[in-house]
């Protein structure tokens, strides 16, 4: 009698719980059975293909369990295979060259131009604003990255908001991990709602035009299946993001005993902030950092309210951390309140920002800083000055100087190597990416960008080609000088994307791929949505372990067989097969804009687990649920 009340209660549910727990029930025993099925297609694998297998299941192991860097762990991975003799030299470095790759690498040069003339912090003013919560500020962000990634491809998008969040992170005090993945994400859903939106797309119309008679897709054919799974992601995202997004590292220390500087910035004439209240201008949201006093001519305006309205030729006096006191150096329409900052021998653009503390031994201890000549003794300009987290009245000219004091100075880069063994100093130390914002050029850099989108979107020209004429022209015109360029490079980010290709032209040419997928393919029987729910199933697990686009390419010909062993349409599979392909959500690895967004992000690699296994399941059962409907089997 309890043995049938418990058959009941397992096979006729009555609530959610009961469905829960039929689904697990199944869920285990389809594993079982594809366990002992690959257990079967792994006999009979070759030797090399086993222990590739093994590897990266290994590797996957060691990312979500320990604490090294995931571009070690594929380095060391891709080292293993080609010391095997698994992987020839010119395999092994095959990934490095990889189109794909190098379409990354360039882009971070373009953006390194667009991030220097201030287009950048322009695009977040005026297409993100200052959102009260972080569910509108989910919903700013998605919207503007899934609309651009419709017709762009994803990876530029990508690439061009990451620096563009992190300082709206900053302005909004959310930490990177709460929007890092979803810039990623964003850009996956608008990537899947037309046929450029991603090359996994382009990738499997080539196909589908290289091996059948179909002429090949519209722009807008995988719209019906893309962009409702588009917009019940992006819903997803917005109602769950409090449980599915990480909250690491903050987005700035603003803990008390950071040096606290006084510094004086002036509203300049024609300032596109003049006129504008204190609030809109963006002065009341940098963090650590809060705004004292104006004074206004002979007047002084105490405790300033975020309605007051800048006028030309305000004194600002700021109190406030080194970071914020940087995104005001960055900042169109203001500067430092000092003339001697133009007095400067130093070409502008060849300045950084450094930190100095004085010596007891310096010979301007006891004077001001205007009676000491700073500039000309250094040729270095003082901007602020820190003691120990006193408020320091006056002007920065005026102030007398005493050992221990911190100075925030303005200063050719060389400054370091000349200062850092004096004795006038305890120590010396540079703020890196503090070069000053080159204004001018910001319609140019932005010209350059629209040239790059036209031509990699609208012509035969090529994202890569696109690109690389687009970072020689920033070069060229001095949007970004080469030292900024190449450090805006996130080369990890390259070592393990190139490593991880690697891993997956292992797993191809060993068979191990085709062995994954066959073992599942044995599921379907002859029953067609069984064969599609399978097909998709296959499809989004090898994106998670290779690439899209080898993904892709490995399940389009066993689609095609699939569909005419069972005399039915090929069209079903080979949406499931885009959409799948370009759903990657679990792994960093599984699709490069992931990998872009995870080092910037402070992510774990089990991050993406948590928000992207829900979201890979979602959109597998929307994908079989719909496509049948728009485009039937027979």
């Amino acid at each position: 009698m309890q043995t049938w009340q418990f058959i009941q209660n397992l096979f006729i549910p009555k609530t959610w719980k009961h469905w829960l727990g039929l689904f697990i029930f199944a869920l285990l025993i389809t594993v079982a059975i594809a366990a002992q099925d690959f257990y079967t297609s792994l006999i009979n694998l070759s030797g090399q293909g086993k222990f590739t297998i093994i590897l990266i299941i290994i590797t996957f192991l060691l990312n979500a369990t320990t604490r090294l860097s995931s571009e070690i762990i594929f380095l060391g991975a891709l080292g293993i295979l080609f010391l095997s003799g698994i992987l020839d030299e010119k395999t092994a470095l095959k990934g490095f060259s990889n189109g794909g790759l190098i379409t990354v690498a360039v882009l971070y040069i373009v953006v390194a131009g667009l991030q220097q003339t201030g287009t950048l912090s322009w695009i977040s003013q005026q297409v993100l604003g200052l959102p009260k919560t972080q569910t509108g500020a989910l919903f700013r962000l998605l919207l503007p990255i899934m609309g651009l990634s419709a017709f762009l491809n994803n990876t530029p998008v990508v690439a061009m908001f990451i620096p563009v969040v992190r300082e709206w992170c900053r302005k909004l005090r959310i930490s990177p991990s709460k929007l890092m993945i979803p810039v990623s994400y964003g850009a996956i859903f608008g990537g899947m709602c037309t046929l450029i939106g991603t090359s996994t797309n382009l990738v499997v119309n080539g196909l589908l035009i290289a091996q059948t008679d179909s002429p090949g897709m519209g722009l807008f054919d995988i719209t019906k299946i893309g962009l409702p799974c588009a917009i019940i992601g992006a819903t997803v995202l917005l109602l769950g993001h409090k449980w599915l997004l990480p909250d690491r590292k903050p987005v700035i220390d603003t803990s008390e005993d950071q040096r606290q500087y006084t510094v004086e910035f002036i509203v300049t004439e024609g300032s596109p902030l003049a006129g504008k209240t204190v609030e809109k201008a963006g002065l009341r949201h940098l963090p650590g950092l809060f705004l004292a006093e104006i004074q206004r001519g002979e007047h002084i305006l105490p405790a300033v309210s975020s309605q007051e309205i800048l006028e030309e030729k305000d004194q600002l006096i700021f109190i406030g951390i080194v970071d914020s006191i940087i995104d005001l150096h960055r900042l169109r329409g203001i500067q430092p309140a000092t003339d001697q900052v133009f007095k400067l021998d130093t070409p502008r653009q060849e300045r950084c920002l450094v930190e100095a503390v004085v010596s007891h031994t310096c010979p301007l201890v006891e004077k001001t800083i205007r009676e000491g000549k700073f500039r000309s003794q250094y040729n270095a300009v003082v901007l602020a000055v820190a003691r120990n987290g006193e408020r320091l009245q006056g002007k920065i000219g005026d102030m007398i100087l005493r050992s221990g004091d911190t100075l925030l100075l303005e200063a050719h880069s060389t400054f370091l190597d000349q200062q850092r063994m004096s004795q006038d100093f305890y120590l010396v130390s540079g703020i890196p990416n503090t070069e000053p914002i080159r204004h001018e050029k910001a319609p140019l850099a932005t010209i350059i960008l629209i040239i790059m989108v036209i031509l990699a979107s609208f012509s035969d020209f090529g994202m890569l080609k696109a690109a690389v004429l687009a970072s020689i022209i920033m070069l060229i015109t001095k949007c970004c000088s080469p030292q900024q360029a190449m450090g805006n490079i996130e080369w990890s980010v390259l070592v393990v994307i190139g490593a991880a290709l690697g891993l997956g032209e292992a797993l191809e040419s060993t068979g191990g791929a085709e062995a994954i997928a066959t073992t599942f393919m044995s599921f379907t029987g002859n029953n067609p949505l069984m064969a599609l729910i399978v097909v998709y199933g296959i499809t989004t697990f090898l994106t998670e372990i290779i690439t899209n686009n080898a993904a892709a390419a490995i399940m389009f010909s066993i689609s095609l067989s699939l569909a005419n062993s069972l005399e039915v349409d090929y069209m079903p599979f080979i949406i499931a097969i885009m959409i799948g392909a370009s759903a990657s959500f679990a792994t960093p690895i599984g699709y490069q804009t992931n990998m872009m967004v995870y080092g910037p992000g402070s992510y774990k690699f089990t991050d993406f687990f948590r928000a992207g296994i829900p979201l890979n399941l979602l959109f597998w059962g929307i994908t079989v649920i719909l496509t049948p409907i728009f485009y039937p089997f027979n």
